[in-house]
């Protein structure tokens, strides 16, 4: 497992996998009061947390299923990404997607964070790429089922 710095500046506990399995962290709304999210309102919630991602892993944002599910509050950049050279304040973008109110509430969980890893690349300039048995068939093109 690898050990990751972190700050924890609200008064919650640290994020941590519900299951041995889980691949998600809940992250807590950082708030000193109840924030109402009016329909197709967008905010910027903090968690309080800041972290020092190793090199070659990144964190991702993603929305919790229940909050999206019951009342549609999702994560509009899903998934944000956290590079690893980034140390400020973990920030949230929720939307309410539904056509009622939200009240969120301080140490609400509001999203999960997954911590994985990643590559870059170098492009190298072509005039043709190989060819494969789908081919430029985009979207849709696998079926439905």
């Amino acid at each position: 497992m690898t050990r990751v710095p972190i700050i924890n500046e609200s008064p919650f506990d640290l994020p941590a996998y519900a299951t041995p399995q889980s691949a998600g962290l809940d992250l807590r709304a950082h708030l000193a009061e109840p924030l109402e999210l009016a329909p197709l309102e967008q905010q910027i919630v903090g968690t309080g947390l800041k972290i020092a991602l190793p090199q070659g892993l990144e964190a991702q944002v993603r929305p919790r299923s229940g909050l999206a599910a019951k009342y549609g509050i999702t994560v509009l950049n899903a998934p944000g990404t956290i590079d690893a050279d980034y140390r400020g304040e973990i920030g949230v973008i929720l939307v309410n997607l539904s056509k009622e109110a939200y009240t969120l509430q301080p140490g609400e969980r509001i999203a999960q964070l997954v911590i994985a890893t990643y590559s870059q690349v170098a492009w190298e300039l072509t005039a043709e790429l190989n060819e494969t048995s789908r081919g430029v068939s985009g979207f849709g093109s696998t079926g439905k089922q």
